[in-house]
């Protein structure tokens, strides 16, 4: 395991909280079980916890404990589009942290494209929060120096490396309805 991920996941595995570069833009992380490291990164970005956070993984298997019944035709199309830059919403059935969730009976989860982050989110043995690196509501942070910049003195750890080729956040799509949140 290169060491920069192992940094990363004992980082993660330690109540921290981290700065990584995805398919988009860099990205706020930390263990999407952790009460106070899922306080910190609401602290840092200065978000308001009934807005929940997105779930980022290695593949759909991390996803298992929340897809394990959906229909077929459903499981089907987040195999179409994964991975990748599309965020889907789908039911929790209580299966994540309230704060993860926020007020919301869905939960956004996404299976990365990113090198960095799927060797992440399988050393790590699951999927990790991904939020944007910046103040909520704030633009979106797309080089290393604007992150460390901006919240490095925040977090416990940046790992280093390059974002991925899409400009724009990912796409944000409910999985049930099939409305387009964000496109």
């Amino acid at each position: 395991m290169r060491w920069p991920i192992y940094q990363a996941k004992h980082v993660l595995q330690t109540s921290g909280v981290i700065i990584y570069p995805t398919e988009t833009v860099w990205g706020l992380g930390c263990d999407p079980q952790d009460t106070d490291a899922l306080n910190r990164i609401l602290s840092i970005k200065r978000r308001d916890a009934n807005k929940g956070l997105i779930l980022v993984a290695a593949n759909i298997e991390q996803f298992d404990f929340l897809l394990r019944d959906i229909p077929d035709v459903q499981r089907a199309e987040l195999m179409a589009n994964w991975p990748g830059a599309v965020t889907y919403l789908v039911p929790h059935k209580n299966r994540v942290h309230p704060l993860v969730c926020g007020q919301f009976d869905t939960v956004a989860i996404r299976v990365s494209s990113h090198p960095m982050v799927k060797t992440l989110c399988e050393s790590f043995g699951g999927p990790i929060v991904s939020t944007s690196a910046n103040y909520a509501g704030q633009p979106t942070v797309r080089s290393a120096i604007q992150a460390r910049k901006l919240l490095g003195p925040e977090v416990d750890f940046i790992l280093s490396g390059p974002l991925g080729l899409t400009n724009a956040p990912s796409r944000i799509i409910d999985l049930e309805s099939g409305r387009i949140l964000r496109n």
